[in-house]
This record gives C-alpha cells, structure tokens and sequence, in this order.
C-alpha cells in the first residue's frame, strides 16, 4: 500500500537505527507529541531498539486522555436527559467520569450514539427536530475543521437543536507549558504530524528558539518516526535548535488555509484545563460570540461542575512524561481496559493503553539485541 508498506521496512529500518548510533555521543530526552505516534513506538519496540542514550518521553497528545474530567461529567449529565441525543465518537464512551461513563448512561436509557463525523450528528438533528442533538467535540487541531464545519452548516441551516459540548485543546501551549514545567527533561520534540497538516508550522519556530530545543515535524509510521529521531539527534549534537519538517508528504509550513480560516471563523482561544495537568493559558479553543447559542455547555447550564481525580491514578504524571505506565502501582492491577481509573488506560491513543495492549508490562521487555527492527 502507498506509503505504509514503504514506511516499514526492516531494512531501512536498521539504516536508520545505525546512523542514530553513530551520531549520539551523550544522553538525549525526547517526548514524541502525539498519542498515535506513542502506540507506533510501544508496538514496534522503537524505544527499546534505540541506543541508551536516547531516552522517548510520552507526551499528553491524546486527546481523549486529556478530556477534563469535569468535562465529562457534563457529557454524562446531558446524555442522560430524556429529551437528547447525545453523539461522540466510540473512544469517549469508556472514559470514566466521576461515578460512570457514557456506556453506563446509554444502558440507563440514555439516547446515546456513536458517529464517525459531527456532520452525522448534524443529520441527526435534521431527522429529529423534537430531540436536542449534542455532538461532543474533543480534540486537537486535527478534529477542529470539521467540528467548526457542522456548526457552520447548522447556523446556515437555522437548526436550532444541535449544540457542541466543547474540549478542543491546542498543540504549542502544550508544549510551552511543559518546557517551563520544573521537573522538565525534555531536550526535543517529534511534533505531531497530523495537527501540523492542519495548522502548519508557523508557532513552533519561536517555541523552539526561546527554549532551545529541537522540534521535528514527525509522521506515525515507523521509519517516520526513525527519522524524526535521527534528525532530532543531529541538531541536538550539533547545538541546533530549528523546526525541522520530516513528514513533507503530508505537511506543508502553511498547513490548509481554508480548514484554518474555518477553524478561526467558529472559535475563539481560550484557557483550558487538561486532565491529570491542569489549566494551561491559551490552549483551548471555545465556540466564539457569533456561534454562542449552539454551545451545549450553556445551553443545558452544566457550567458549575467540580470534579476531583482518584488519588490511585497517575494518568496526570503519566501524560506530563514524569513516569512511564509501569511506575504506577494501580497499571495491569486495579486499572486495566476494562477497569480503568483513567482515560490513559482507555483511549486508543493513551500510554497506559499501548503498554497494556503490547504486553509491555514492565521495562525493559527484551534485551535490544534479541529485537527484531519494525518486523
């Protein structure tokens, strides 16, 4: 398959790996953004194929593992009203709030549904004008255009029964609030690719200068990751600190113009809490003045929602990459996919998730030189 099979190539793979070797000389921390990015790794044993001296941090880029908590207690209380439907994509379900989660609501009698795109849960409220039709729009910069696009086309349309519930959280914030964090190890980025497709490149170049770290735009499979690795290395050797694009297949420095001009018709930035993490300045977006009244949130008076994280869960540390899953005591124990005491061990992005779903239940796994590269 075009670009899939090319991208895991055992062979290219052992390439890279060797001229990763070949450059590091001294000890390097990275933390790869994205969650998907974390679930290649952990599958294909990249961290343990490495040589020691490059050490792979798991960042907070899953964006159903940084859903507030009391975010989703608003979804809970809202889905469970007799007179909505309540849509999100399959990954939230599961994800525990404070007493249940949303499988839980719909097997109450809650009319909740599972939808691949918002514009499904715009049909929705076009079939059913008795019903209140709430579409839970989490996510990054990636899910943003198309959420801004239904709430678009429901203004244009006049339908008054469809609202978002909003938790959309933003990528270089993240970041800024991670380098200044004081317990801070990370020397390098692999950035997501994908939220980069959206947005481009145009916020990372000041990042990376002011706090003089590497950040490489990076894709997902294997030898994409390899290579956002290499490249990271090398500019941290030579005493660089540059925005480097090593997924040009799919991103462009401006990202998509029309998909932004969407994304700042729709919302507006705001401060956001991250679950585990807490409030981060500027890292959320909410739906702005002229698009107000389809914001589920004030529309159902759900506002005043306090929630407190179970004291056993580590999910926090776990996404701010102060520990890996396995230095919490609750992981493969009290907390597995089907317990789970945080959404880590839940979404198919989380950390906990990938090391749970791949048997890494401890570290290391294998010795590196009985690991067979990608294969």
């Amino acid at each position: 398959m075009k670009y899939l099979d090319e991208f895991n190539d055992p062979q290219l793979a052992r390439r890279l790996l060797d001229e990763i070797r070949a450059t590091v000389t001294r000890p390097w921390a990275l933390m790869e953004v994205c969650g998907g990015q974390t679930h290649s790794i952990i599958r294909h044993g990249i961290d343990q194929l490495l040589p020691e001296e490059v050490e792979l941090i798991h960042g907070p880029g899953c964006p159903v593992c940084v859903t507030p908590l009391e975010c989703i207690d608003k979804a809970l209380e809202i889905a469970a009203r007799p007179d909505v439907i309540f849509c999100s994509f399959g990954d939230m379900l599961r994800v525990p709030g404070t007493d249940r989660d949303l499988f839980r609501v719909k097997g109450a009698g809650g009319d909740v549904r599972v939808v691949y795109s918002p514009l499904d849960a715009l049909q929705l409220a076009r079939r059913h004008p008795e019903k209140q039709v709430v579409f839970f729009a989490i996510g990054f910069e990636t899910t943003a255009p198309a959420n801004a696009m239904a709430v678009h086309q429901a203004k244009r349309l006049g339908l008054a029964n469809f609202t978002l519930l909003v938790s959309h959280v933003r990528v270089p914030p993240a970041i800024e609030a991670i380098m200044t964090a004081p317990a801070c190890r990370v020397q390098g980025f692999l950035a997501a690719g994908h939220v980069c497709s959206v947005m481009g490149m145009a916020e990372y170049p000041e990042l990376a200068e002011r706090h003089r770290v590497p950040v490489v735009v990076t894709g997902f499979e294997p030898l994409d990751i390899l290579e956002g690795i290499r490249r990271t290395v090398g500019q941290l050797e030579r005493g660089e600190h540059r925005v480097e694009n090593a997924y040009a297949r799919a991103v462009r420095a401006d990202g998509n113009p029309a998909a932004i001009r969407m994304i700042e018709e729709v919302f507006e930035v705001t401060d956001r809490n991250w679950r585990g993490i807490g409030r981060i300045p500027g890292s959320g977006w909410r739906l702005s003045e002229v698009y107000r009244d389809f914001d589920a949130e004030h529309r159902f008076d759900v506002t005043g929602i306090r929630t407190e994280e179970p004291a056993e869960c580590r999910a926090g540390e776990v996404l701010q990459g102060l520990i890996k899953p396995t230095d919490c005591a609750a992981f493969g124990t009290t907390c597995t996919p089907r317990t789970p005491l945080g959404a880590t061990m839940v979404s198919s992005e989380g950390a906990c998730a990938a090391y749970y779903l791949y048997r890494r239940m401890s570290e290391p796994a294998l010795p590196r030189e009985e690991m067979n590269p990608v294969g």
